[in-house]
């Protein structure tokens, strides 16, 4: 990774369906909202790459929670205990509906839950709008 790259990773998108990280990654693009974006297939390699000094911190991160080796709640509960960590934004983008992911994520800080619609073009307008307000809207505090 060169110095440049090393600046500009503004997505995090931890996701181990290689299937809705394709979809999600060409949402993205598609409204130049991906060009900085780094795909990690697991919570292990997210924890890694967020806690490596050489890596730069990102403007959000897109996190699944059903996940192998470390799954998106421990990543969730690491990253919003860390002083220096916890004001990234964080999206849970999982299929789980289920009231105890919910909950506990937003116990846990999270700062968005999206439930991965099934149907092809809700998920695009989904992953678009998300996009759209995380990285265009929103005014983070790492990157004012």
């Amino acid at each position: 990774m060169n110095e440049l790259e090393k600046q500009k990773v503004e997505i995090l998108l931890v996701e181990d369906n290689p299937d809705d990280a394709a979809l999600t990654i060409r949402t993205l693009k598609k409204h130049n909202l991906a060009n900085n974006l780094r795909h990690l297939e697991d919570g292990q390699e997210a924890l890694d790459f967020l806690y490596d000094e050489i890596n730069p911190i990102p403007r959000l991160i897109l996190l699944d929670l059903k996940m192998p080796r470390v799954d998106g709640i421990e990543v969730l509960r690491k990253i919003k205990s860390d002083p220096v960590k916890r004001t990234i934004p964080v999206v849970i983008l999982t299929s789980s509906r289920e009231d105890r992911d919910i909950v506990e994520s937003y116990n846990l800080g999270v700062n968005a839950y999206v439930v991965k619609p099934v149907e092809f073009d809700q998920f695009v307008k989904a992953v678009t709008d998300m996009g759209l307000f995380w990285l265009i809207l929103n005014q983070s505090p790492l990157h004012r």
